[in-house]
C-alpha cells in the first residue's frame, strides 16, 4: 500500500467516526424530550454501577454499554415500569453488583467487608514489621569496654590453641 492509500483510508475512518459519534449523541438528545422522565433517568442512572467502568455510576460513564443501559431505561419509563420494576429489573439481570451501593447480605458481604478486612491485615502486617525491626536495631546496638574484653578473651583462646 502506498501511503496516498493510507491517508485516504486515515482520512475516511475520521469522517465516518465522528459521525457516529455525532448520531448517537443526537439519539439521546431526541429522548431527552421529557423532562419529568429525563429526573427519573438520572436518578436511577445515579443508583446503577457501569459493569465497563465499575467505578463509575452508569450516569457518569460514556461506556457505550452504560449509554445502552440509559437507553434501555429510558423505554422502560416510556413503557410506565416503576423504579421498583427498573431497578429489580436490572438486579435479576446484572445481579447486585450493577447496584451502585449493594445490599449488605451473605452474597455481598465481601463487597462490604473487604476494604475494612483488608485494612485490618494491613494494619497486623505493619504492626509485625515495626516490632521486628525495633527488635532488629536493639540487637545491632555497639557492645559495651567489659563485653568488648570479654570477646577479645575468647578470640586470644581461640588462636592459642
Amino acid at each position: 500500500m502506498n501511503i496516498r492509500a493510507l491517508i485516504a483510508i486515515f482520512i475516511f475512518a475520521c469522517f465516518f467516526g465522528s459521525t457516529a459519534t455525532n448520531a448517537s449523541s443526537t439519539t439521546e438528545a431526541a429522548l431527552a424530550a421529557d423532562p419529568v422522565a429525563e429526573k427519573r433517568l438520572q436518578h436511577l442512572s445515579e443508583e446503577l454501577r457501569c459493569l465497563v467502568c465499575q467505578n463509575q455510576t452508569i450516569a457518569d460513564s460514556n461506556a457505550e454499554l452504560a449509554q445502552d443501559l440509559r437507553h434501555e431505561i429510558r423505554g422502560m419509563i416510556a413503557a410506565g415500569k416503576t423504579d421498583k420494576e427498573i431497578i429489580d429489573f436490572m438486579v435479576v439481570r446484572y445481579g447486585d453488583f450493577v447496584l451502585y451501593r449493594p445490599p449488605v447480605k451473605g452474597i455481598t458481604l465481601l463487597l462490604w467487608g473487604g476494604p475494612v478486612a483488608l485494612m485490618l491485615l494491613g494494619l497486623v502486617v505493619l504492626v509485625r514489621y515495626l516490632r521486628r525491626r525495633a527488635t532488629r536495631i536493639a540487637d545491632d546496638r555497639p557492645l559495651s569496654a567489659d563485653e568488648t574484653s570479654r570477646a577479645d578473651a575468647l578470640l586470644k583462646e581461640n588462636t592459642q590453641k
